[in-house]
Formats: structure tokens, C-alpha cells, sequence
């Protein structure tokens, strides 16, 4: 591992996929126990992606007292069915959730008759329990969460909102193996904002492959600028960007 620093944003450098994953979960899992002693009980908003497999993974084999831990998706599509293998409730069910005994889960409902108001539910329960740890992905056109550059707002006043999501984003999704045709992508999903998602204590992120190349580059050697909205990372205090040598191939 090798470690760099972009204005306050750690980067952690791995050989491969597997060790990065390791060793993040390790780095989470110790920052959880950290503040179980300050607190009774912790909440932590979890990307979906499969840029985060390993690590799901090697959390989960983690020993913490997981029924002190409540747990919030950082997105999800309007509309789809809970139960479809593409939701993000159903993923981090099947890669987290079923494998340990959480105290809570906070599932968007993607099929709600209200979207707004379901914003609207889903952000209050964010203010109550300010979440302490975000576990982040960045996605190809430097998107965190499903803020993608033409709707990412730094001074974004809502908790939650609904998007329509930007094409490269969406063709990620084919990329990533998630659907099979770019015609299969929902246009529009529930997201936190950006706001929200710097208002957590800790901020991990782990990014590894040969498709994040370009958005790791402009979010870590780039202007600070919605164009790239992972760049904002870099104003963060806490946050820890986890990279694979092939991710990282343009960070100086």
C-alpha cells in the first residue's frame, strides 16, 4: 500500500481489488468501533455498486455489534421492484444486510405513490439520525451517490431529491453488468445530495478498475467543480479515497 494526499483527501493506493477491500473493511470496521465507545449507537449510509464487492464482503466477516448500527442506501431507482436484482436495496441486502444483525434498515420505498413525499420521509429520518460513516463510490463521470454533473449542487438545500440520471451514468450501469441494454437503466432515482452525504463524520470510498480511471484523475488532479462532483471530496476532513493500481494510474 502506498498513501497520498490531494488537499485534505487521504488516498490509499493497493495492488489489487482484494487487498483493498481487506483492508478497508478493517479501516471502517475499527472507525465503527471507535465510535460505538463515544456512543450507543452509530448509523451508515452504504453505497451499491459492484465497486464495492470486496469490501462488502470482508465487512460483513467482521466482528462488531452490528445491533448498534443502523443502516441507509444512498440511492436507488424510482420505481423498480424491491425485489429486483438491480435495486440497491436488494443488493446491499444479499451483499451486507442478510449477513449480520443490524439494528435497523432504511430501504427507500422505489415504488412509493408520492416520490416527493417519499424524499421527503426518507431525509427526515437522515436528520435524526445523522449518519456517521458514508461509505462512497465514484461513478464513471465522477457522480457520488446519483449526483452526476448536471444536477450536482454544493450548496444543495434538500436532504434528498429525485434525478434524471445523466446518460454516462446510466451506461454504467450496462458496463457494470447490472442491465443488459442501456434501454433496461431507469431514467430517474432517489439520492442523497451532496451536502448530505459531507455531513457524515468518516467518508471511505473505495474505487478501484480500469473504467474509474478518468473520473479518479479529475476528481483528484481537477478543479473542485461540480463537473466532477467526487471532487468536492478534497474539502473533507475525514475522508479516504481507496484505490487499485489500475485506478489509480494517473495520481500523482
Amino acid at each position: 500500500m502506498r498513501i497520498t494526499h490531494q488537499d485534505r483527501l487521504e488516498i490509499r493506493i493497493f495492488p489489487d481489488r482484494d487487498e483493498l477491500g481487506k483492508t478497508a473493511a478493517a479501516d471502517v470496521a475499527d472507525v465503527m468501533r471507535q465510535l460505538l465507545t463515544q456512543k450507543e449507537e452509530i448509523s451508515v449510509i452504504f453505497a451499491s455498486a459492484p465497486s464495492q464487492n470486496e469490501f462488502l464482503r470482508y465487512l460483513g466477516e467482521q466482528s462488531l455489534p452490528w445491533e448498534r448500527i443502523t443502516a441507509f442506501n444512498m440511492d436507488e431507482y424510482v420505481g423498480i421492484d424491491p425485489q429486483a436484482p438491480q435495486g440497491f436495496g436488494e443488493f446491499l441486502q444479499r451483499s451486507l444486510y442478510s449477513r449480520v444483525n443490524l439494528k435497523q434498515v432504511h430501504l427507500f420505498d422505489c415504488q412509493s405513490e408520492d416520490p416527493q413525499q417519499e424524499c421527503l420521509r426518507y431525509g427526515s429520518l437522515l436528520e435524526v439520525a445523522d449518519p456517521d460513516i458514508c461509505i462512497y463510490g465514484i461513478g464513471e463521470n465522477g457522480h457520488l451517490a446519483f449526483n452526476d454533473p448536471p444536477v450536482a449542487d454544493f450548496q444543495d438545500p434538500k436532504t434528498v431529491k429525485i434525478v434524471e440520471l445523466d446518460p454516462v451514468c446510466r451506461q454504467q450501469q450496462v458496463n457494470d453488468g447490472c442491465f443488459a441494454t442501456l434501454e433496461e437503466v431507469p431514467h430517474f432515482a432517489y439520492t442523497l445530495t451532496i451536502p448530505t452525504l459531507l455531513k457524515a463524520r468518516w467518508m471511505f470510498g473505495m474505487v478501484p478498475g480500469p473504467t474509474k480511471i478518468e473520473a479518479v484523475d479529475r476528481a483528484v488532479n481537477g478543479p473542485v467543480s461540480t463537473q466532477c462532483p467526487a471532487s468536492i471530496l478534497r474539502s473533507h476532513p475525514r475522508a479516504v479515497l481507496y484505490l487499485d493500481e489500475v485506478s489509480a494510474q494517473k495520481v500523482r
